[in-house]
């Protein structure tokens, strides 16, 4: 006899976002808000601001972690997250330049990923404490597949913590499912 438990048919996926760029706690609930447009919201991160990573000279960061379950594969979603940068005004730009909105795939389930269009993991998370702090605020048990290491384990490790503050949630017009 089967486990009564539901057992989710949809890939979980964790998605990072970012904005200093205009209301940036705006862009991120827009962003949040278009995702659950296609892909269903599990959880939110608080949000968190931080420093710029790579080019300094340019706003302070306010980033958030994202869990979904979602029917798009890897592909699909990225050229959907790629339609929501582009609809909110984000342009093309140099490597870490100021942006209005940046969303990017953490993890999808325990797949990898390496090809000229999409690397998953994401290949910085176990560097960036402004990823691993809000990840780990929902997802601190999850395995890095690559690493093999759980990502609380990977945020005790990681510099840079101190510059990571939270400042609140967002403030969804949406239900969270």
């Amino acid at each position: 006899m089967a486990d009564s438990a539901e057992v989710s048919m949809n890939p979980m996926t964790y998605l990072g976002l970012g904005s200093n760029l205009g209301d940036r706690a705006g862009n991120l609930t827009i962003a949040t808000e278009r995702l659950s447009q296609e892909i269903t919201i599990k959880e939110i991160s608080s949000i968190y601001e931080t420093e710029p990573v790579g080019y300094k000279e340019q706003p302070l960061f306010l980033n958030a972690v994202v869990s979904a379950e979602t029917e798009l594969d890897p592909f699909e979603l990225l050229h959907f997250i790629k339609r929501i940068e582009s609809d909110m005004g984000r342009k093309p730009g140099f490597r870490n330049a100021p942006r209005l909105i940046d969303i990017d795939i953490l993890f999808y389930e325990d797949m990898i990923i390496r090809t000229g269009e999409l690397t998953v993991p994401h290949p910085g998370i176990a560097d960036r404490a402004f990823v691993l702090v809000p990840l780990a605020e929902i997802a601190g048990e999850f395995v890095h597949p690559v690493s093999q290491r759980k990502v609380g384990d990977l945020l005790a490790e990681v510099d840079g913590i101190a510059g990571v503050r939270g400042v609140g949630r967002l403030s969804l017009r949406e239900t969270i499912n």
